[in-house]
Formats: C-alpha cells, structure tokens, sequence
C-alpha cells in the first residue's frame, strides 16, 4: 500500500544527497574562500543549510524505515484503520463527509485524506457503520454516524 510514498520519499532521499554531498560542500568552499569565518554570512547560511539537510535525511530514512515495517495484517478488517475509507452523514444537517485515514506524508485534507494522527483520524479508529462519531473541532462537537466503510483490507484501488 505505502509503494507510491515510499518511492517520493526515496526520491526526496536522492534529492537531498545530492544537495549534501556535492551541492552544501561546493558552497562552504566557496565561503571559506572568502576569509574570516566568524563573520561570514555566507558560510553559515551554508552551515545552517547543510544542519537542515542532515534533519530531513535522517527524518526520511526513518519515515522509509517505518512504513517499510508497517503491517497491514494488523490493521482492523472491521473498524476504521490506517488506509480506510470513511463515507459519514451529520446527524444535524445529513450533508455526508468522506475521508481516507492516511499516513502523515500523505495528508491532503483537500481531497479528504487526513491522518490517522489528526483529531477526525483519532475519532474515527475503530469504528463501524452505524457507529456514531462526535468529533471536536475548534467551532464545538460535530456528531456523525459511519454510512459506509471500506477498509484497507477491501480496497481493490492500492
């Protein structure tokens, strides 16, 4: 299932190499060139730089590392889960929601993909259809009931 996210963040994981091990060295030389170090902006622009590059590669190995442990078999085959498909009705105005409990690099609450991690995503775990969701947002609660579920388990899609 994590494929796709996996491959971008390789990618990401490539970009980032390069930019750390050709990239930051051609610019830290190009300051030190300039002479005294502890006034030179540019060198640490570059420093900070390469300090960011070496946090967002050590936070994707980690991020491939784990989705690459992720079990799927462990995931609820009858509650909402991680790769669920949630279609909810408001129980005040009938208006239905749908929502797809993702993995924080693939939230795109746009198109209703939302963590598992998030305040709906934590809501929804482990519910049911016909299961009523109150759901805490910053206006008050919103009561929902699940209409429709399509687990990791049933989608033909991944």
């Amino acid at each position: 299932m994590f494929e796709k996210t996996i491959e971008r963040l390789e990618e990401e994981l490539m970009k980032l190499n390069y930019q750390f091990t050709v990239e930051i060295p051609k610019e830290l030389n190009t300051a030190v060139a300039l002479g005294d170090l502890s006034e030179n902006a540019e060198y640490h622009a570059a420093k900070e730089k390469k300090r960011n590059c070496e946090r967002r590669l050590s936070m994707i190995k980690g991020r491939i590392r784990d989705l690459k442990k992720l079990d799927i078999s462990k995931i609820s085959k009858s509650g909402v889960g991680l790769g669920s498909i949630v279609t909810l009705e408001d129980l005040d105005s009938g208006e239905e929601k749908i929502y797809e409990l993702a993995v924080a690099d693939d939230v795109d609450a746009e198109n209703g993909k939302i963590s598992i991690m998030a305040p709906v995503g934590k809501a929804l775990l482990g519910k049911q259809v016909d299961d009523e969701v109150v759901i805490n947002i910053p206006a008050g609660k919103k009561e929902y009931v699940v209409t429709k579920l399509v687990t990791i388990h049933d989608r033909s899609d991944l």
